[in-house]
């Protein structure tokens, strides 16, 4: 039963966080039902918890509230009622109740010390101010004391105490010497954060008189200044080098407590020679990202905005060269109360239920204490309606006698939080805030938004009727918004009417009645056209309209969306523009725009000119110069000048233009001064202090300008104080610790008077400082030293002469010098997106750690090696630079399967911060490329040997290779593909079973898991049963080559002709009869059916021919296959050659060789053989 009811509870609690949730009232902001409206105080503004005043100021302790009715104060102080009317010093400020303390009429600030609170009360409640805690400002003097000089060894460690006297707020020390130059600091001298100053190791160079410690007490504006320290530095023989030794902290463990959001600042300083180097380290952990900083050489460690994470242990770590000592800070983090839900004004209406909830956390876990109207709950009047529930505030059924103000305060023994929240219960009747017969008016087919802003308690339900005794309004054709608008969203004619608002609630109801007119919408009916016109002719546009009878149309031309000239040649009538005397400038595009109070409408024409007929030549040419000019009306400012014009040469004169020169400050130089139209011969100037003026005229007219007037007399006016200041005045430090003012001097026109100087003035913007000044001359720079990094400052640089100062300058704002960035972008993450391609981000570092104008971020990446490979070669870092604030970026033309590493820096104006840590990140694999090479050798007659080199760039591990092949005929048409997989630690295949004398085209490529690479393609052919063979197969399918065959052979048919002619006579060859004389034993005369001619026949033509012959693979060509016919130089001896070539076979003989010429064929080369020689 009992785990029935907490649920039971924990439900009922939701539902009255819901309740809360839905039914709390919104208060529109109209500044008449806020005047009306009953309301508890509520505080606007009061002084800080704790209050620093200057002791030689009046104490302001503000308190303002506001409140219905308006709230009356009253304070305490130390815990006890204040009465201000029995202190004549004390005074508070009219409805309000900020209290004046008058310190200047003989007041002492200390008597006012102690804690101040304000109530602000009024019918429905009384809030509360914080407890504030008033200190007047402390800056006491150096206590006197008798300073020793100090003697110390080469070598040996020094520290110098400041001891500052103890101030209110604690003073800023600085050390410099007597002429307020800041003392050098650096790894082996600095200042600690008591104000000390620690020599790691003292060298002769630091003797000195002055070392002087400064304290600096901002809240009062003064420095105290300790007595000069004196330190004497004595040489030895020989320095003994030292191990480090801890000058501060002492010992080896210490510890530090310190606030969550607050600066943690641990310090280590070490003596020893050589000078130690200081590192940091957190113990079973990172120091953090983006929040850690190295200050004062390393010898600080900062870091910023710390929580509870950051407790633990820092271990600070001296080395040199002789050893290392360590020293290890136990850090914890505790908070101040902060809030983790505030509670909030609640306005309820009689009957209704709420909640007031304050959580707040800390460490140690805070306390939640709650008051009402500023006295304890336990305490306060009962309420039946309210329930407190630890931090929260259970309300149930509501009255109007519940009004209050509750506070919660939330402390540890670190701080407090204080928040008031009222609750106000109202129970209003029902208002109508949208004045009455309220007259809408919009264009037809457009929205039209209807008001009826409405107030009550309970929240009124708002209904909208058509006329006074309309039904109500529903349907898709209307829209109901949440703040009573009603929306029609296309609006029609029809649509116009009176539209009535009813708000009703159980304590009322009301009504309000608003008019809608729906306007026909403007429209141009005729527009302008499109016009050519000759010049000095007339034009006209027309702009016809049609409105709404009810609404009064305004008509505008603009040209080229400017306004007209101001030209009485350009007439604009009710419906058209007319442009009289047409000019070349006249050219563009005039537009008429039509406004109403409701609409816009316009339309667009263009107007070009072009030249007029021929007209009778007239010369014309620019105006004489003006002459005579005088000078009368002289003032101190103001001077009057007349001329009298010259001849315009047949072309009106335009204009005036008077420039004038300053014989004073640059003689010989004119400056333009002002123009006048051309009917005007006079001109009012307007003149500058000490400069000595003379003038002169120009005429202008449409073909140029006049030669120069001659010049005026001289006129010097007076001198006076300047009238403006310095342009261009910023700041820009070129060093961290200076800031560079410059400005754009006057010149000797603007100086107004002799004596020209600069008033330069700066101070730290944020920083309660005084202007710090400085007068200059002849210059337009000032550096100012000594300022922190990268700050804000305001500048001004004001101008003055002998005879007074400008007006005050405006500020402007420059910082002092970049340093370079301190921190790291943090964590830096990769998003690999493909095998070439991808994503890197990283966290912004804080604005204050970039110690600059933050310029962008640059990644450094790198391939580290190849995986496929396993090889290193030379590093080639890339840069990518991404502009601003950006915090990611793309990383282009990756290789794919390989290791990177990249980082990341900030970069500033001065330069780039350090790098991130790197981030490896590898790429998945690609498609490989192509194989290196592809050979095919030792071609016989059915195969073909490949080989191949593995690709240049395999991106990833090689799977396989893909060869594919087909014949390809003597048309060039291809055969079917075959395709052949080959692992992939081949690099060499024998292809059999191939056809002989055949060519072949390969193509092939790698692949990966990923897909496959680019191909490369060959070709090849295997051999024939004659190695020359090989040769002809080309040759013998040119064109040439089957024409030059056939032209032979034609050749021999007609020979033969011949010879059956020259025998059918009977006749016999010269060759014959000598055959017959020189009979041949040998010689066996063949017959006449054995079909050829014994008496031409040859011994030799009766051999068989060999067959089988081949050409070597080297390509050369045996002795006894050396014979010349045909036969050798064709396709083989299976007779695969054309009719022509066999029939050439058939008929020739072979010759006798000629023994002188040893192998050598003293026959004439044939084409065959001839071309065979290019193969």
């Amino acid at each position: 039963m009992l785990k029935k009811k907490n649920i039971a509870a924990s439900k009922a609690s939701l539902v009255l966080f819901l309740c809360q949730m839905i039914s709390a009232l919104d208060v529109p902001l109209d500044s008449k039902l806020l005047e009306e409206l009953l309301q508890p105080p509520t505080i606007t503004q009061q002084s800080p918890k704790d209050y620093i005043v200057d002791p030689r100021e009046n104490i302001v302790i503000q308190c303002e509230a506001k409140g219905k009715p308006p709230p009356s104060f009253s304070w305490t102080r130390n815990g006890t009622h204040f009465d201000i009317d029995k202190d004549a010093l004390v005074t508070m400020k009219p409805n309000s109740g900020t209290l004046v303390v008058n310190i200047m009429n003989g007041g002492r600030a200390e008597a006012y010390e102690g804690v101040y609170q304000c109530t602000a009360r009024n019918e429905r409640g009384a809030a509360i101010s914080n407890n504030i805690v008033i200190r007047p400002s402390r800056s006491p003097l150096w206590t006197k004391e008798k300073l020793e000089p100090n003697h110390v060894r080469e070598g040996d460690s020094l520290v110098l105490h400041c001891r500052p006297p103890v101030g209110l707020p604690p003073p800023i020390i600085f050390w410099m010497d007597n002429a307020f130059q800041k003392l050098p600091q650096s790894e082996r001298v600095s200042q600690g954060l008591n104000g000390d100053l620690y020599f790691s190791n003292v060298q002769p160079e630091d003797s000195r008189e002055d070392y002087i410690c400064y304290a600096r007490f901002n809240h009062t504006q003064t420095i105290q200044q300790k007595q000069p320290i004196s330190v004497k530095v004595f040489s030895t023989k020989s320095v003994t080098e030292r191990q480090p030794v801890l000058l501060t902290p002492t010992g080896s463990t210490s510890t530090k407590v310190e606030l969550r959001g607050n600066v943690l600042l641990l310090e280590c300083i070490a003596a020893g020679l050589p000078t130690p180097v200081i590192r940091w380290i957190k113990e079973g952990g990172e120091l953090p990202a983006n929040r850690t900083f190295f200050e004062n050489f390393k010898k600080t460690l900062k870091i910023i905005d710390v929580s509870e994470a950051d407790s633990g242990n820092y271990k600070c770590i001296a080395r040199n060269t002789l050893g290392s000592v360590h020293h290890v800070i136990s850090v914890t983090v505790k908070a101040a109360p902060y809030w983790i839900t505030a509670p909030r004004n609640l306005v309820l209406s009689p009957g209704e239920d709420g909640t007031l909830i304050c959580r707040a956390n800390g460490n140690p876990k805070p306390n939640i204490n709650w008051l009402a109207n500023g006295v304890p709950i336990a305490i306060a009047p009962e309420d039946p309606s309210r329930k407190v529930d630890g931090d929260t505030i259970i309300f149930s059924h509501v009255q109007e006698r519940s009004s209050a103000v509750y506070q919660c305060n939330a402390s540890n023994e670190y701080g407090y939080l204080l928040a008031n929240a009222f609750v106000n219960v109202l129970a209003e009747p029902p208002r109508i805030l949208t004045p009455a017969n309220k007259l809408y008016q919009v264009i037809a087919d457009s929205p039209a938004l209807l008001d009826c802003a409405y107030f009550g308690s309970p929240k009124p339900e708002i209904e909208w009727f058509k006329g006074v005794k309309g039904s109500i309004l529903r349907g898709s054709e209307y829209i109901f918004h949440y703040n009573g608008t009603l929306e029609i969203p296309v609006a029609q004619k029809d649509s116009s009417g009176t539209y009535t608002c009813v708000a009703r609630n159980e304590l009322g109801k009301i009504q309000n009645e608003v008019q809608l007119e729906v306007k026909d919408p403007t429209m141009i009916i005729k527009q302008p056209e499109y016009k050519v016109i000759q010049r000095y002719g007339q034009v006209s546009f027309e702009c016809i309209i049609k409105h709404d009878s009810t609404l009064l149309p305004t008509v505008t031309w603009l040209k080229d969306n400017d306004e007209l000239p101001d030209d009485e040649r350009f007439l604009v009538g009710k419906d058209n523009l007319t442009i009289m005397n047409v000019t070349d400038k006249d050219d563009g595009t005039y537009t008429c725009i039509v406004n109403t109070t409701l609409d816009s409408v316009s339309a667009s024409a263009v107007l070009t000119v072009v030249a007029a007929p021929p007209t009778p030549a007239i010369i014309y040419a620019r105006p004489n110069p003006p002459f005579d000019l005088e000078l009368t009306g002289q003032l101190e400012r103001s001077i009057e000048l007349s001329w009298i014009p010259g001849d315009e040469n047949n072309s009106p004169i335009t204009n005036f233009v008077i420039e004038y020169e300053d014989g004073l400050h640059e003689p010989g130089v004119w400056h333009y001064q002002t123009e006048v139209p051309g009917t005007q011969t006079t001109v009012q100037l307007k003149l500058s202090p000490y400069v000595n003026y003379s003038f002169r005229v120009i005429a202008v007219n449409e073909i140029g300008r006049s030669q120069p007037s001659e010049a005026s007399e001289q006129y010097l006016t007076k001198p006076a104080s300047p009238d403006e200041n310095p342009s261009n005045v910023q700041g820009i430090g070129s060093e961290p610790d200076n800031l560079v003012i410059t400005w754009e001097s006057l010149t000797g026109f603007q100086s107004n008077g002799p004596g020209l100087q600069y008033k330069v003035s700066w101070r730290q913007k944020d920083v309660d400082d005084e202007w710090t000044s400085v007068i200059v001359a002849n210059v337009s720079k000032y550096i100012v030293s000594g300022t922190p990094t990268f700050v804000p400052y305001e500048i001004k640089v004001q101008a003055l002469n002998d005879l007074g100062y400008a007006p005050e300058p405006s500020e402007v704002i420059g910082h002092s010098g970049e340093d370079l960035p301190m921190v790291a972008p943090g964590n830096v993450q990769v998003h690999v997106i493909n095998s070439t391609l991808a994503k890197v981000h990283w966290d912004p570092v804080p604005l204050k750690s970039v110690r600059g104008h933050l310029q962008g971020y640059k990644v450094y990446y790198w391939k580290v090696q190849s995986l496929s490979r396993r090889s290193r070669r030379h590093v080639e870092k890339k840069i990518l630079t991404f502009r601003g604030n950006k915090t990611f970026g793309m990383l282009p033309g990756l290789e794919p399967y390989s290791s990177y590493k990249l980082n990341v820096r900030v970069v500033n104006g001065k330069g780039e911060g350090p790098a991130s840590p790197d981030k490896v990140f590898k790429t998945p694999e690609g498609v490989p490329s192509s194989p290196s090479f592809l050979k095919i050798t030792n071609p016989t007659l059915d195969s073909l040997t490949l080989e191949w080199g593995s690709p240049t760039h395999p991106n990833g591990v090689l799977t396989s290779y893909i060869l594919k092949f087909q014949p390809i005929n003597n048309t060039h048409e291809l055969g079917p593909l075959v395709e052949i997989r080959i692992p992939a630690n081949e690099s060499s295949l024998i292809l059999k079973n191939l056809n002989y004398s055949t060519r072949y085209k390969f193509y092939f490529n790698a692949q990966t898991s990923v897909g496959s690479g680019n191909q490369i393609t060959e070709e090849a052919v295997t051999i024939m049963d004659e190695a020359m063979a090989s040769r002809q197969v080309d040759i013998a399918t040119q064109g040439w080559f089957i024409g030059l065959m056939c032209a032979v052979a034609l050749l021999i048919l007609i020979l033969l002709i011949v010879c059956f002619i020259r025998r059918n006579k009977g006749g016999k060859y010269p060759v014959k009869e000598k055959e017959d004389a020189h009979a041949d034993p040998e010689i066996q005369p063949m017959k006449e059916d054995d079909g050829t001619f014994g008496e031409y026949s040859d011994a030799e033509d009766h051999k068989p021919l060999k067959k089988g012959s081949r050409t070597p693979s080297d390509r050369t060509v045996k002795k006894e296959d050396s014979d010349d016919s045909l036969v050798d130089y064709g396709e083989g001896v299976n007779g695969q050659f054309n009719e022509d070539g066999s029939f050439i076979g058939q008929y020739s003989g072979k010759k006798e060789k000629e023994p002188a010429e040893g192998n050598e064929s003293s026959e004439a080369p044939s084409p065959v053989n001839a071309m065979n020689s290019f193969v």
